[in-house]
């Protein structure tokens, strides 16, 4: 009976050792420390190259620069086991000075950002780019909320594996914070 377990368990933990390469890659590189994709109070549009998606954001605020917040991101190749991608869209704009909530459509992972800086409310428009991937992407989603835990902060976000995707984001505002 052992025999027979150690038979049918053995192929099955050899697959997933073979995939365990596909989920961790070290640190992410996001450039020259004082690299960004956009300058204060300026719009930007940022995309990960074709078959890549966002892993990692970093952002620092200053609250004299308009209230505004500097970004980076990196991109890593998605894991082999999503297939191809099959077509990237950008989803509709969230408007500045309003708070918002949205993923990606029909099963798409986040691909880039496309933002633009608004003077009269203190605050950035956000237009995701998501990209679907052949096969679909098993998770189950759930919104974390320690990045920034406040809006003055500034924060250092990191997939550490490949079983976590971003999906989408939400924000706050305040009228009286911007």
């Amino acid at each position: 009976m052992d025999l027979v377990l150690l038979c049918v368990f053995l192929p099955l933990v050899t697959v997933a050792w073979g995939q365990y390469g596909d989920y961790y890659y070290g640190p992410y590189n996001y450039g020259d420390n004082d690299e960004w994709v956009n300058v204060y109070r300026q719009g930007f549009n940022f995309q990960c190259p074709h078959g890549q998606v966002i892993v990692a954001v970093r952002s620092v605020f200053n609250k004299k620069e308009g209230s505004d917040r500097l970004w980076n991101y990196a991109c890593m190749p998605a894991a082999q086991s999503l297939g191809e991608p099959t077509e990237c869209w950008w989803e509709e704009i969230n408007r500045a000075g309003t708070e918002w909530y949205q993923t990606c459509s029909n099963n798409g992972l986040v691909a880039g950002f496309q933002s633009q800086y608004f003077p009269s409310v203190l605050d950035r428009e956000w237009q995701f780019y998501c990209c679907r991937y052949s096969r679909r992407c098993p998770y189950s989603c759930w919104l974390t909320t320690e990045y920034p835990g406040h809006y003055g902060e500034d924060m250092d976000m990191m997939m550490y594996t490949y079983d976590h995707y971003i999906r989408g984001a939400t924000t706050t505002f305040s009228a009286v914070d911007r």
